[in-house]
């Protein structure tokens, strides 16, 4: 079975790219592609990754598994998406590193599914704007706990990639900036579900529309309802030409509230990332969605 765990992370899209793959649910079941409801998998892997910490899966777990989210149904790809399967936001950023849990629950989950094709899905954000809320919802806020010898300019999405990859060599990751997503959201479904380029899906501009006016919709939508021909390419330079017309900026504009932070320091972290994005797409293993 090909098992797709979108990874989130946290604050990310918020539950969006869940919702829009479920309300394709019915047109992906026919080409063999599973969905499940969050509550038939969320709390089962949860415990059973906690529970592997001390002890190993037993020989029925997958089948346990499986049966949870499959309900008596057959697919050949299922897709599961779970922003705490590596940590939760409490969690996600200690001593310096971002989700330093990943690589042992990932290789737990290879441990549990031996035989099955797994690949993660995962968008990432500048930390600069990441950190904050993370910092935010902390369980220890101390600089011993949080950052530990390191510092924000230490923080590297990369290292955790890396160390995925070793964790599980077999299997490979997708990675997409979370600041691109308005503009590659119906790849991203599509590439997750393992659709052709062009097929056509439901809600491909939902996120577009959390970000866009209702007047910048209506325009976008009749501008593309009377240009069926354009490209994937194509309607990325439109969605960017409607953006800079009608995004609302209190959608787009973060403001950064971390103690001591100076706006040098977030610029830094901001050339600090886009250089981290550059070693990522030269990862083996790795698949990068871009514009």
């Amino acid at each position: 079975m090909q098992l797709v765990l979108h990874t989130g992370v946290h604050f990310t899209e918020d539950e969006r790219l869940l919702k829009c793959l479920l309300r394709n649910q019915d047109d992906l079941a026919k080409a063999g592609i599973k969905v499940p409801g969050p509550s038939t998998y969320r709390n089962l892997f949860r415990d059973t990754l906690n529970a592997m910490h001390k002890a190993e899966p037993s020989g029925v777990a997958r089948d346990v598994l499986l049966d949870a989210f499959l309900d008596d149904g057959t697919a050949n790809r299922v897709i599961l998406s779970d922003a705490n399967f590596f940590r939760s936001p409490a969690t996600a950023l200690q001593q310096g590193m971002l989700y330093s849990a990943a690589p042992v629950r990932m290789l737990r989950m290879a441990q549990l599914f031996p035989e099955d094709e797994i690949s993660i899905f995962m968008a990432i954000r500048n930390p600069a704007s990441l950190v904050p809320v993370l910092y935010e919802k902390a369980a220890d806020k101390t600089s011993a706990a949080f950052w530990g010898e390191r510092g924000p300019e230490d923080l590297r999405w990369s290292e955790t990639i890396s160390q995925l990859r070793e964790a599980a060599p077999d299997v490979p990751i997708t990675i997409w900036c979370n600041e691109d997503a308005p503009l590659i959201w119906a790849q991203i479904i599509r590439d997750m579900a393992g659709l052709a380029p062009e097929t056509k899906i439901k809600g491909g501009f939902d996120l577009l529309h959390a970000i866009m006016s209702e007047e910048g919709m209506r325009r976008f939508r009749s501008y593309v309802d009377t240009h069926p021909e354009m490209s994937e390419a194509q309607k990325r330079r439109v969605i960017t030409a409607f953006l800079d017309k009608y995004a609302l900026e209190e959608e787009i504009e973060e403001e950064l509230d971390m103690p001591g932070w100076t706006e040098e320091l977030v610029e830094q972290m901001t050339a600090l990332y886009d250089a981290d994005v550059e070693i990522i797409r030269a990862m083996p293993g790795v698949t990068f969605i871009t514009p």
